[in-house]
This record gives structure tokens, sequence and C-alpha cells, in this order.
């Protein structure tokens, strides 16, 4: 169940985070993973563990927001491999300011790459998925794109288009067997929030009512359901992987 066997994946952002433990999920599921980042090193060595490991992984240094070369990157995997069987776009960035104080190249930049790069590699994903007949993309949104939030403008503009693009594209390909959906991560657990100070972490678990912060493993395997043989019938969704938060 939730096998990966023989199938070829493209994760972005895999050098830390959500990114990096959805390609090592997908890995010891059977599949082989492309690591995709801006920093080749970080890519490098998550490539390397992953194959020391007995999995099967390989890296490709590259900036999502270069349309061109994302696209070559997706074409060349593709015909390099023989197929190509899941895209996952993680990749994602953040340039928090107040909309009254927000540089245009703040929006630019945030949504060149959270949303005009999925687009890019959408695009180009879907080719030799259609020849194959089947194929899985997953866009890693967030509860910011359902909710809003104050000072993410920009972001939130970026993962709500991407819930609303993943919609779109879900129609157009679905009778040829491929699926497009979302994960919309609540508040998962990283460097930075382990940061927080003690009372801000209390005020933003009173609002969960799991009460509990998530990890990347919950993202990760949600993922991994997606993109299995066994969720075929499920397209054009956003599932929210938040411990409850949107519903509070």
């Amino acid at each position: 169940m939730f096998s990966l066997a023989n199938k070829v994946a493209i994760v972005t952002g895999a050098s830390r985070g959500i990114g990096k433990v959805i390609a090592q999920v997908f890995a010891k599921a059977g599949a082989h993973v492309i690591c995709v980042a801006r920093s080749e090193d970080a890519i490098k060595s998550l490539a390397d563990e992953i194959n020391t490991n007995g999995g099967s992984a390989s890296h490709v240094a590259c900036d999502i927001s270069d349309g061109e070369a994302f696209s070559s990157l997706i074409t060349g995997t593709a015909k390099e491999q023989g197929r190509l069987d899941v895209l996952v776009n993680n990749a994602g960035i953040t340039q928090d300011n107040l909309l009254m104080r927000m540089k245009e190249d703040q929006w630019d930049t945030v949504l060149n790459i959270n949303l005009k790069g999925a687009f890019h590699g959408m695009k180009a994903a879907v080719r030799p998925m259609m020849k194959n007949r089947k194929g899985r993309i997953i866009n890693i949104t967030s509860i910011v794109g359902l909710t809003g939030n104050p000072g993410q403008s920009n972001y939130a503009a970026s993962k709500a288009g991407l819930i609303g693009l993943s919609q779109s594209v879900a129609k157009e390909v679905a009778t040829r067997g491929i699926t497009v959906n979302c994960i919309a991560p609540g508040w998962i657990g990283t460097d930075m929030t382990d940061e927080l100070s003690t009372d801000v972490r209390e005020q933003f678990l009173s609002r969960i009512p799991a009460n509990r912060i998530g990890s990347p493993e919950d993202i990760a395997y949600t993922a991994l359901f997606l993109a299995s043989d066994e969720a075929s019938y499920i397209t054009g969704q956003t599932i929210t992987v938040d411990g409850g938060r949107v519903i509070n």
C-alpha cells in the first residue's frame, strides 16, 4: 500500500524542511527521487544520504523562478528516466510586509517563485505524464492561502493562486489519468518555530484543536498518499494538514 516502486518523482525545495522529508519518504516508498533546490551542496548531501540508505536519488540545482531552466529540468528528467510519475511543487519563499509598505519587487519575487514557478513546472510535467496516461502533481500551498494573514498579502495571493491553478489544470488533465492536488500545511515545526518564546508558542497552540505543532512528516505522508495509486480518484482537492486550525 502507498508504494512508489519504479516511479520517478521530482521534488522542489528539497534542501530542507518539508521538501527534504518528502524526498526521503518518497525514496523509502521506492521512488527514484530527483532532489531540486537552488543550493547544490544541500541537495547533493540529501541525494547522497538517500543513496547510502538504500534508496535511489539524484540532484539538480535549479532556481524554479527561471521558467526555461525549470522546464528543461523536467523535460530532461522525463527523457533520461523514460518517464515522470510525480511532481511535487514545494519550493516557496516569504517576503513579509504590510501592503502599504510592500515594495513591488517583494510582490514579484514571491509570486514568481511560489506561483509562476509551479506554473512552469506543471506545464512541462503534463506532457510526459499525458504520454504515459498517468501522473501525480502535488502542490504545497498553505492555510494562509485559505484564510489570509496580515503582512503576507503577497504570500497569501501566491498560495491562493496555486489552489485555483491546481483546480483548473486538474479539470484539463483528468481524463488522461493525471491528478492535481494541493496540500495546505498549518503550523509546521522548523528551526524558526523552535526559537519562538513560550508565550508565543502557547498563543499559537491555543488556536489549534490538536494542541500540537505539526511535523514535516505529517505533510510528507499526505504527499505519499496523493502520489500513490490508491489516490487515483482524488483530484482538484486541497487537503489541509493543520491540526484543525482553519476550523477553529
